[in-house]
């Protein structure tokens, strides 16, 4: 049997009063869905792996007690989604992958240096992005997280793996306008928020998923009537739909395509043809980089 307090106790500080507060509600809604709860507790019994990755990550059985991931997700979706996205990472990663992310070490997919500085792409999982996610794919620039990728890994409605972007998070630094502008020049007038994208894409396809979906500005977890101070930095919606995304029948989630369309160059004004040659040939530097790195990590 799964003890609660105890559990509670290695998810919160309870000498944070308002951390002690969230305790008291985890274990009353762990007893009002404690069927569930013990069904979450023997999938991650089953064998050491999982149980290592619950001790590592106790989060795991927060996850399903709070409303995250998606608006208006219920408490069985939420543990189903924690399953299968563990479940898939177990089957596809190397076991020590798999318990060194958890652990919150970062994997570098690409990386490049130079005199702005050491600019990477990671596959990253921090505890503070539990509210959107599972994993991450992050965009930094030395020490600076300049773009966040918060996904899960679970199957769609017709059984494919598929990946599940709970949120896309942009710079917080006082100068990151100025860091931003840098580093777009750097990529050849790419923004950054398309580069993040794109490591999504090359990262889902090299991991052999088929379908990769977004949850809308509706779908977001914290985006609903009760609290409409929430406002989102960046319209999920808007940039889904420039993206090549298209609305699914869930008004939550817009279905993304799995590789990003790029412009021919007759498509492209003659003056800017070879700022794109440029800025393709270090989109398949990534790609490339991005591949290897994974399959580096598979099993």
């Amino acid at each position: 049997m799964l003890d609660y307090i105890h559990l509670g106790k290695k998810i919160y500080n309870t000498d944070n009063p308002r951390e002690a507060r969230r305790m008291a509600v985890f274990v009353v809604r762990c007893l009002l869905n404690n069927s569930r709860m013990q069904r979450l507790h023997q999938f991650f019994s089953q064998n050491d792996l999982y149980g290592k990755i619950a001790d590592e990550c106790p989060f795991v059985y927060e996850q399903p007690t709070r409303a995250f991931f998606y608006n208006k997700s219920t408490f069985d979706e939420r543990a189903r989604l924690v399953e299968k996205h563990m479940e898939f990472l177990v089957t596809h990663l190397q076991e020590d992958v798999v318990l060194s992310l958890y652990a919150g070490k970062p994997y570098v997919l690409w990386e490049s240096q130079d005199e702005m500085g050491h600019l990477r792409f990671e596959l990253f999982y921090h505890p503070g992005q539990r509210k959107e996610g599972l994993l991450s794919i992050v965009l930094r620039l030395d020490e600076h997280d300049l773009y966040q990728m918060m996904f899960w890994i679970a199957p769609n409605k017709a059984g494919e793996w598929a990946l599940w972007i709970g949120a896309m998070q942009g710079p917080n630094m006082d100068n990151a306008k100025e860091v931003v502008k840098k580093v777009t020049k750097r990529c050849h007038a790419y923004r950054t928020k398309n580069f993040i994208l794109h490591a999504t894409q090359e990262a889902a396809k090299a991991l052999g998923l088929k379908q990769i979906y977004a949850v809308t500005n509706y779908g977001y977890y914290a985006n609903n009537h009760i609290r409409r101070d929430r406002k989102l930095k960046t319209s999920f919606s808007d940039f889904w739909k420039e993206s090549g995304g298209r609305p699914c029948a869930d008004q939550r989630f817009y279905e993304l395509p799995m590789t990003e369309y790029r412009k021919t160059m007759e498509e492209i004004p003659t003056r800017k043809r070879s700022n794109y040659r440029k800025r393709y040939a270090l989109l398949d530097e990534v790609d490339a980089a991005i591949a290897a790195s994974i399959q580096s990590l598979l099993k």
